[in-house]
């Protein structure tokens, strides 16, 4: 696999010293940690095999209807030997759960992978593929329409979705049931890979980025270089001077955690938009939100054109068309501020992903 160009760049049909190209320049971080993500995903070490991470990724990419994804992985794919077996069947039983509806994600899922065969290392990258090809595929999504591309597909507004609402966790703790601002805590499925059976240079890797107590990262970090790809890339996004104030960055995040269902991301993410945004109120009008209604319903002009852009983008396939585009515009986003709308929401299609397939949260002793 060649990464001699960058994927999305060539998928979008970004024109170079066009607006949109320059944009992407300027969040270079995001932009070359995207394309290493990509590399550690599909040419990395792994116990899954080139064909099993190539029909995994394809089938993910044509279940989100982006035809050019789906073409680039279709090619990819043609090159090797075809084969299907009970394993890539589980493989692509868990990529449909995780892509359609992430919340019916379990710890029984998890098991019946492990029952064809998958290790614990295996199944955070098999996790891993479907989350990242779900933000690729509305990445590509976006920048086309900011570039002026057709776009395939119907268009229109996406609602709140479903959530958890199990009282306890499975390891016996109380579980919220319920969209909130305060602070979690999220317990895995899966065995985090102790501190001590890192190497001393992973041990740098995870203390760089303050990972190293964190049950989270630590299970994620069973594949080490696609963790580090990743929280460089969510760092570009999220972590960068002008184009979109972070506080709509963080409520884009907070859409695409209500979208999916993941309580977990949307506490953290409402929390920092409600502090940066000095909006609380609006803020948890948003989490009050029940499943199947707008999420735009009385906020202000610029957040409801927001908001309603976010969670279109966020469905399955997504339904973020022109229209939506040309509402951002007349709100004042130029085309960096539209950049940084469209990653920040497609990057918690990846991020909801991994919470909601790998554990869940539960609420702290008072």
């Amino acid at each position: 696999m060649s990464y001699a160009t960058d994927t999305i760049n060539t998928l979008a049909v970004i024109a170079p010293g066009s607006d949109l190209a320059a944009a992407r320049e300027v969040r270079d971080a995001a932009t070359q940690n995207i394309i290493k993500s990509e590399k550690a995903l599909f040419d990395g070490p792994s116990g899954l095999s080139r064909q099993e991470r190539l029909a995994i990724a394809l089938q993910v990419a044509g279940w989100h209807h982006e035809e050019q994804l789906s073409a680039y992985y279709r090619t990819l794919l043609q090159k090797l030997t075809p084969q299907s077996t009970p394993r890539l069947g589980a493989a692509l039983a868990h990529a449909e759960t995780l892509t359609f509806h992430p919340v019916k994600a379990s710890a029984e899922g998890l098991n019946v992978l492990k029952s064809h065969g998958f290790n614990a290392e295996e199944i955070v990258t098999l996790s891993q593929i479907i989350a990242f090809v779900s933000f690729q595929s509305r990445l590509v999504r976006g920048l086309r329409l900011i570039n002026g591309e057709s776009v395939a597909g119907n268009t229109g507004n996406a609602l709140a979705g479903e959530w958890h609402t199990q009282p306890r966790t499975l390891d016996d703790r109380a579980a919220p049931v319920a969209f909130t601002a305060q602070e979690l805590g999220w317990t895995p499925w899966l065995a985090a890979k102790p501190y001590t059976e890192f190497s001393p240079d992973e041990q740098a890797t995870l203390t760089r980025f303050g990972h190293q107590d964190s049950d989270y990262f630590r299970l994620l970090g069973r594949n080490l270089p696609v963790l580090e790809a990743r929280t460089l890339t969510d760092k570009g996004i999220f972590y960068t001077a002008d184009g979109l104030p972070r506080a709509e960055r963080e409520l884009a995040a907070t859409v695409a955690s209500k979208v999916n269902g993941c309580i977990y991301c949307a506490s953290v993410h409402a929390r920092k938009a409600g502090q940066l945004s000095k909006q609380p109120e609006a803020i948890a009008q948003l989490l009050a939100v029940a499943p199947g209604e707008s999420l735009s319903q009385g906020q202000s002009a610029r957040w409801q054109t927001e908001i309603e852009f976010a969670a279109a983008l966020s469905a399955t396939p997504p339904t973020a068309g022109a229209a939506h585009l040309s509402a951002l515009r007349e709100q004042g986003l130029d085309t960096l501020a539209l950049l940084d709308l469209v990653q920040s929401t497609a990057f918690f299609a990846w991020a909801n992903r991994l919470m909601l397939t790998l554990g869940e949260p539960y609420l702290p002793e008072a």
